[in-house]
């Protein structure tokens, strides 16, 4: 073996060489979950919770380039465009919006390609990138795992589980906001891989016995690190708790950086990577993420009509002045949603604390009609039409041991894997426990979901990878794995009329809601 070959082993492990299966495997995964959240997305014809925020401002940014302000003279505005008259809107007035307007001209997107007139186009761009993000979590699990087996375990996880398939068929941004963080720590594992192939290329060059001076070579452009930092600066854009994920895998990439060089010999390796590398990945996640971000406001910039345009003109000698006008006004319109997004109070029924979250306790109410008998096919005296984005327990109650565990091999084992799989809960999950008093709900959770599943399918291969001489104790621990899974396909399954808004009789409705208010 030669000296790259051993370096490239120690830097790398194990990597799987089943190209084929380990597209197809969680594709087909990917396709089946993609069909069941595409299957009736127009039902109900309604806008759902947030749907009327989102939904017509997706409208809105695509044929004004802003948020406008609904009609006031509308007395149902999200009935008139549900009927076919989408353009509720005054035409001079910019709406005060407190979530940035990437996830909104994605929605956006999805109604101009398909239409306004119905559920297909207001909620065709989420349920894609819902489907998508399938693909991408058992892509993640393979070479994060080493194992086409467990991606598809992990694929399989998230297409059946419950929270993430309502929000993958609802026109709001919380599968957006996860998308894009998953792309990004996806492609921050392509880059450590081919940088550390880069790495035990550099070093195996060398003559045995001769190590890297000072901070060690230089690891290129890294193209797929400027991908992370595009992912980043969109999911900020969409919602600016993107934040959170910029600085938790910012920091996870440049750790690797420093794991990297020590693991291949140099001998500084701390201060290579945080004179090297460090810099470079600012500006490749920080800085890149800023301007995409930035470049997302196009629309408010060049247009007249949005909040806070020319807050300047009527506000003089207020503001930051050093700034020019445009950028003063874009600031306080920043420092406005700032405040809001921090101490939104209200009580809400749904709303919920994160410590509740992995338990699923309170699920939110989207939707909930109660039909009569002979009312949309209901058969019985009372019927119920409900969308309860109710979590899938077998995988989020599977989910707290696993980020134990995953916390173990983490903090004691020096596992990067689990290590990762933490980064990917600290910029999503932790964060909302400084906002105890905020106005919050379970659903946000699903920003965070994927990190979940791989923390799940990371104790199923500690399970079933676990070394055995006897055959037959293997082969029981791959049976519990597959009841487990078949498991949480009856639960997803048992669950499913109360996503999809289907006409059940209330008690039917009730028994399926029994675990969250009896909780």
């Amino acid at each position: 073996m030669t000296r790259t070959e051993e370096l490239r082993e120690r830097l790398l492990g194990f990597r799987p060489t089943d190209t084929l299966w380990g597209w197809l495997g969680p594709g087909l995964v990917a396709l089946v979950g993609g069909v069941l959240r595409f299957w009736s997305l127009d039902r109900p014809r309604a806008l759902v919770f947030d749907e009327t925020y989102y939904v017509k401002q997706g409208w809105s940014l695509v044929h004004y380039g802003v948020e406008m302000r609904v009609l006031s003279s509308l007395n149902e505005p999200d009935t008139a465009f549900v009927d076919g008259h989408p353009d509720v809107f005054s035409s001079t007035d910019g709406d005060f919006v407190v979530h940035p307007p990437v996830g909104k001209w994605v929605i956006g997107a999805g109604e101009w390609l398909v239409g306004d007139q119905s559920g297909w186009g207001w909620r065709f761009s989420v349920a894609l990138l819902g489907t998508v993000s399938i693909l991408v979590v058992g892509r993640v699990a393979r070479r994060l795992f080493g194992s086409t087996a467990l991606g598809c375990v992990a694929s399989f996880l998230l297409a059946f589980e419950g929270l993430h398939f309502v929000m993958s068929r609802t026109g709001i941004l919380d599968v957006i906001v996860m998308f894009f963080a998953l792309t990004a720590f996806a492609a921050l594992l392509v880059d450590r891989d081919r940088t550390r192939e880069l790495l035990a290329e550099k070093v195996g060059a060398l003559p045995r016995g001769v190590w890297p001076e000072g901070g060690g070579p230089w690891l290129g452009w890294r193209p797929w690190r400027w991908a992370a930092g595009v992912s980043l600066g969109l999911c900020t854009g969409t919602k600016i708790s993107g934040l959170f994920f910029l600085a938790a895998f910012g920091l996870m990439t440049v750790w690797w950086d420093m794991g990297a060089r020590r693991a291949a010999g140099v001998r500084h390796w701390a201060r290579g990577a945080l004179v090297a590398d460090a810099p470079f990945a600012v500006v490749q996640t920080v800085l890149t993420a800023a301007v995409v971000y930035t470049v997302s406001w196009t629309g408010w910039f060049v247009t007249d009509t949005g909040y806070h345009r020319h807050w300047d003109r009527y506000n003089p000698g207020q503001g930051i002045q050093w700034l020019p006008p445009v950028l003063r006004n874009w600031v306080k319109y920043h420092q406005d949603a700032m405040a809001f997004n921090t101490s939104l109070s209200d009580p809400h029924p749904y709303q919920s604390n994160p410590w509740s979250w992995m338990v699923q306790t309170r699920p939110t109410s989207f939707y909930y009609e109660s039909p009569t008998q002979g009312v949309d096919g209901c058969g019985v005296a009372q019927c119920s039409q409900a969308i309860n984005p109710v979590g899938t327990v077998s995988v989020w109650w599977l989910g707290i041991l696993a980020l134990v565990v995953v916390l173990w091999w983490w903090l004691v084992r020096r596992d990067w894997r689990a290590g990762a799989v933490a980064a990917g809960m600290i910029g999503g999950y932790l964060p909302w426990f400084f906002f105890q008093g905020r106005t919050i709900f379970t659903f946000y959770a699903v920003a965070f979901e994927p990190w979940v599943v791989l923390a799940v399918t990371f104790l199923v291969g500690l399970w079933v990878g676990r070394r055995d001489p006897d055959p037959r104790r293997w082969r029981v621990r791959v049976l519990v794995v597959g009841g487990y899974l078949l498991l949480t396909l009856a639960l997803f399954a048992f669950f499913h009329p109360i996503y999809v808004a289907q006409t059940i009789p209330y008690e039917h409705w009730h028994w399926r809601m029994w675990f969250p208010s009896w909780i």
